[in-house]
């Protein structure tokens, strides 16, 4: 990590403190805060280090609350995610990350719009497996994976969204993980640095663990929706930067 200085190291790590708090929260988060600063400040290091430090939430999350999972919607959204992740990798290495972040951007807001005026996508097998096979490619190619799940799970319990969403990302970036290893794309510098950053990831969760009685109902769903229109925001800018 000798290329690193001291301060970008910093930087991320408060931020991946801040994502592990929301994600803590919410359900998700970390990636989506944690994916564009990284990329901004050292872009060599997307999509390795988002997907460690995630993997670490992940099973925080579903080790805190897993009886609370929806086993049903995981059946039909992680076995769709193994194909989205193979075009995840493919887009790694046939498109440009501004390319890429451009239009999960512009799909995530678009989304949030659609929601925000009421259009409400049921939870069935076509919508989880088209969420999961979106979530898989682009988890994989720029660390943000989760709001396609999320929009779906807004409406429901908190504890649910935030159980059933761990196992989708506890599974999903081990499978990312694999595959960017496979394909010769996992860095070694970013592993290590997830290593390194594990504790303030810890302090953030635990945070936002403590947090949870105060989120709850439509604060929730809020917070939801925040979360995704913020990350997508910073995303665009960052690409179009």
């Amino acid at each position: 990590m000798s290329g690193l200085t001291w301060q970008v190291v910093v930087l991320i790590g408060l931020t991946a403190a801040v994502g592990a708090y929301v994600q803590a929260v919410v359900g998700l988060g970390l990636g989506l805060l944690t994916a564009p600063i990284v990329a901004l400040l050292e872009p060599s290091l997307v999509p390795t280090l988002p997907l460690w430090l995630a993997l670490v939430v992940a099973g925080l999350n579903l080790a805190d609350e897993h009886a609370h999972v929806d086993w049903r919607s995981i059946s039909w959204a992680l076995p769709a995610r193994v194909p989205g992740t193979v075009v995840g990798a493919w887009l790694v290495t046939s498109f440009t990350s501004e390319q890429i972040g451009i239009a999960l951007a512009l799909m995530v807001l678009v989304a949030v719009g659609l929601t925000v005026h009421t259009v409400t996508v049921p939870l069935n097998p076509l919508s989880l497996t088209i969420a999961g096979f979106v979530a898989g490619a682009t988890g994989t190619a720029t660390s943000v994976g989760g709001p396609p799940i999320a929009l779906l799970y807004q409406r429901e319990r908190p504890e649910v969204v935030r159980a059933t969403l761990s196992v989708f990302f506890f599974a999903g970036v081990i499978l990312s993980l694999a595959v960017l290893a496979f394909s010769g794309s996992l860095g070694r510098t970013a592993s290590l640095l997830a290593l390194a950053l594990a504790p303030l990831v810890l302090v953030g969760y635990a945070g936002g663990r403590a947090s949870r009685p105060f989120v709850n109902g439509p604060s929730f769903r809020h917070a939801v929706l925040v979360v995704c229109t913020v990350s997508a925001v910073v995303l665009l800018v960052r690409s179009l930067a």
